[in-house]
């Protein structure tokens, strides 16, 4: 256990000093847990995951690790206690019409979709879109979405810099992987390496062909705010908003 906290301490970037302070321990019992000379109690592990902001699949690992078991439950999606949170899931997603939205997993697996959300599968592979379909994968993929994104250089940098972050705030080895799998995507486009705007730009925009219109929308991603289920914290809702008037017609008329 002591290993693994050390870990999410050097990947957070904080000192034991730092750490023992935030956490309202000592530095010296902070260094006796990390080298295994000192036992922490299962409130005290939970503590410095708080505080090192551990997700909560990686906190029951700490504590399995300390000998305790997990605190957070995993439920099932289709399971009644998670009823009213599927519910909620998709009444936004039927709110949210006729603009495209979805929800992922925590490893961009689509889990649900409204209609409209069928507009980014059109055209993709057959293979691509076999469950579990990888949202990401999807989209950069040269049968996928990519050969219809117009800025696909720009959208592809923002993209694998927002997976990497991803993967290195969570350590997931499977998010490692994808990001991996996708930068060896090919692209014909210049990558920016800083994200900056373009003219009249507010965030980064998803610029696509659909038929003879080129369609334009920015994104949002909505997560639960206080989860205490592990399934219900990797859940997020991506919802796509039309940027400019001529995307907001299409989508009206479709």
């Amino acid at each position: 256990m002591g290993a693994l906290l050390r870990e999410w301490r050097e990947r957070r970037r904080l000192s034991q000093l730092q750490l023992s302070l935030d956490a309202d321990i000592s530095a010296r019992h902070l260094s006796f847990v990390e080298t295994g000379r000192s036992k922490p109690t299962k409130e005290m592990i939970l503590r410095l995951s708080e505080q090192l902001d551990v997700p909560l699949r990686e906190r029951n690992g700490l504590l399995l690790a300390g000998g305790y078991a997990p605190a957070y439950p995993a439920g099932s999606l289709d399971a009644p206690e998670l009823a009213a949170v599927l519910t909620a899931l998709r009444q936004v997603l039927a709110g949210h019409e006729p603009n495209p939205a979805l929800v992922v997993d925590r490893h961009w697996q689509l889990i649900d979709g409204n209609d409209s959300a069928g507009l980014f599968l059109e055209g993709a592979a057959a293979d691509l879109l076999e469950p579990p379909v990888n949202v990401l994968r999807l989209s950069l993929h040269p049968a996928g979405l990519a050969p219809s994104i117009v800025n696909l250089g720009e959208w592809r940098a923002h993209v694998l810099s927002r997976l990497h972050r991803q993967a290195t705030a969570t350590a997931d080895p499977v998010l490692r992987d994808l990001h991996a799998e996708l930068r060896d995507y090919p692209c014909d486009q210049p990558e920016p390496e800083v994200e900056l705007p373009g003219a009249g730009d507010v965030v980064v925009p998803l610029r696509f062909r659909h038929g003879g219109a080129e369609l334009s929308f920015f994104s949002t991603t909505t997560v639960f705010g206080t989860p205490l289920d592990v399934t219900v914290a990797e859940l997020a809702i991506e919802s796509f908003f039309p940027a400019d008037r001529s995307t907001m017609d299409f989508l009206r008329n479709r």
